[in-house]
This record gives C-alpha cells, structure tokens and sequence, in this order.
C-alpha cells in the first residue's frame, strides 16, 4: 500500500504518516474537559476561490459583562459554584454554559470547547477575545446557518478501496463499508429535501484526501461533510459521538495526535471558522437526538487534510466507536444507519 497522502506542506513532519482512521492511529482520546451538566457526475467549472480571511492575533481578556453589552444581549449570570464557578450567558439564539478554569461549555445543551479557560480578573468573569470572537459571537450573536435555493452539499464517505479505515471489533468489518453506506442511505433524503447532493466516492475504491477537496471545489459546494466511524485500539470502553472543524488561527486545537500545531497558520477553511461551528454544532445536535450515544462535542483540529484546503463550511463526523462493542452492534446495524442519515437529514431541512 503507498504511504497516505501528506497533509499539507506548510505542517511540520510528524512521527508517522496521517491516516485519519488507521486502527494504530485512531485513539483520539482526548481528556474530557470539565463541563457543567449524492450523486456522481462529470465536474463542473472549478468555482472562483476566496482568499482566506486572516483572524487577528488577539490575546487580550474582556470582561463578559462589557462583551455581552456591547452586543446587546443579557448579562452573564452565575448558576453554580460546585465543583465549580459556572456562569450561563444567553441570547435570543440559544444559551451557552462555561466553567471558570476550564475549557469545557455547552451551547444549548451541546458541548463545544474554548480555546483558552475562562478566569476570574478583578471579580469579573473574563473571556479571552479570540474565544469570543470564534466561540461566542458566532452563536450568541449571529442567525444560524441557512441556505437558499440551488443548495449543493459533498458527501465524503470516508476511506476506501486499500484504505479500509479501522475495523470493527465484532467482526473486523471496516470502516469504509460503513461510510459509503451510510452516504448512500443519506443522498436521497438530502434530495427529496431540496439539496443537490454529490458523493466522492459512490463504491470501494481508494481517493486522496486532495482529490476530495478539488472534488468540492470543482461541484461548486456550499457544505461540505466527510462521514467517518471512530476507535480507540484496544480500549474497548471509549464511546461517543463527535464532530471535528478547523481550528480557528491564534488557538489551540483540541486534538493534535502529536502533530505541530501552528497557531499563527491561516488556512483556506478558517475564511469559514463562523459557518464551521455553527454547522458543527447543528449536526452534533440533530445526531444526537436519535442516536443515544454521549455527547463527545464540537472539537478543533488543524491536521485534517480533507478540511484543511476547503473554501465552504465543512466538518468531519465520527459517529461512533467500532472500537467499542455496543457501538459497534449499533454502526453495523442498517437500520441504524438509516436512523443516522434520517437524523442528519432532518438537521438540515
């Protein structure tokens, strides 16, 4: 088998070649922060691509309070202390939680994960403003993610061909089997709903994470989802779901398996750091509606290739652990399947 495509030049060499789903990488075991409780057709002409949008590099802390005025909505009121300070801050979009000292939140319910922890700083609650810029501002102040007429969506299945993804601890099916079903189920839905949809991949064959990029370029695609089932090798209990977007430029992300992560990178997809979370927070919640599986949030990373390079909305999905025997029982059942491309159908009526 070739080694996996390299992700990006501009990412310094890592102890191994990424393969996103290799059954020796795939623990992407991150500590849990503290939180409070398709169709194929010949390509189209490559659309004309916007330049990144750089972010500033911001390291100052705001105070909530002042933040939350200025952008007209409620103050930010404390809601417990143990077993620890927790403040809520809400608007007419939604409620977000946070905890002081650490980087776990909720937005309506939704874990997501700051970039920096939230301090006390002469008594008030304060924030650093890279977080309230890429974090509270697009759902706090910002309408939810909508579409107009002519939608157009790539659905990624992940793997393929020699690339198999990892497998399942039942039975040692692979992840790419899954996936591309799981595709199929979820295009006609997404159809019969107004959205014109185009696969990668349509059968078992092998695809760079490059060529899945051009592909979305190339069919002029306003979201973008790369579908994927997790593992965690030999730990059989790790479980959950869990949707991956660019990490904004100035923050840390919160996966990095060991590669660089350069804070000061600026890469095409963080032009849509805003649609990105909103996205990513909307299909987590409409999957986790149906699906019954915890609640692994909204993270960050910068090493994906098949994000890294997009000029649109795009996200990654891991729905769920073939790791994991109950999960696995689940992801190879078809009717589950067909329960998650409902579910994520439905999030995007």
């Amino acid at each position: 088998m070739p080694p996996p495509e390299t992700i990006s030049e501009t990412v310094p060499a890592a102890p191994s070649p990424l393969n996103w789903t290799n059954p020796s990488q795939t623990n992407l075991t991150v500590p849990k922060a503290a939180r409070p409780q398709v169709r194929m057709a010949p390509p189209a002409k490559p659309s004309v691509a916007r330049a990144p949008k750089p972010a500033p590099m911001i390291t100052t802390w705001i105070s909530l309070a002042r933040w939350a005025a200025e952008h007209n909505i409620g103050a930010p009121h404390r809601i417990s202390d143990l077993p620890v300070a927790t403040y809520a801050i809400g608007s007419k979009y939604g409620v977000m939680v946070m905890v002081i000292g650490g980087h776990g939140a909720t937005w309506n319910g939704v874990e997501i994960n700051l970039g920096f922890t939230p301090e006390i700083i002469d008594g008030e609650v304060c924030l650093n403003g890279l977080d309230l810029q890429k974090n509270l501002e697009p759902l706090l102040c910002e309408p939810p993610l909508t579409f107009g007429t002519n939608r157009v969506i790539v659905i990624d299945p992940g793997h393929g061909g020699s690339n198999t993804g990892t497998h399942s601890v039942l039975d040692g099916r692979f992840e790419k089997e899954f996936t591309l079903d799981w595709a199929k189920r979820l295009a006609p839905l997404l159809e019969t709903n107004g959205w014109k949809v185009f696969l990668t991949r349509t059968n078992d064959v092998d695809m760079s994470l490059s060529n899945r990029v051009e592909f979305a370029e190339a069919h002029h695609a306003d979201l973008f989802v790369s579908l994927h089932f997790n593992s965690a090798g030999a730990d059989i209990n790790q479980a959950g779901l869990e949707t991956y977007c660019i990490t904004p430029t100035g923050m840390p992300s919160t996966l990095t398996r060991d590669y660089a992560d350069p804070w000061s990178e600026v890469l095409p997809n963080n032009y849509y750091d805003a649609q990105n979370l909103q996205f990513a927070v909307h299909m987590q919640s409409g999957l986790l509606r149906v699906n019954g599986l915890e609640d692994r949030g909204v993270r960050r990373a910068r090493f994906i290739g098949v994000l890294r390079g997009q000029k649109r909305p795009a996200i990654l999905i891991e729905a769920g652990y073939l790791s994991n025997p109950r999960e696995a029982r689940l992801i190879e059942s078809p009717e589950y399947r067909q329960k998650l491309a409902e579910a994520f159908a439905n999030a995007l009526k």
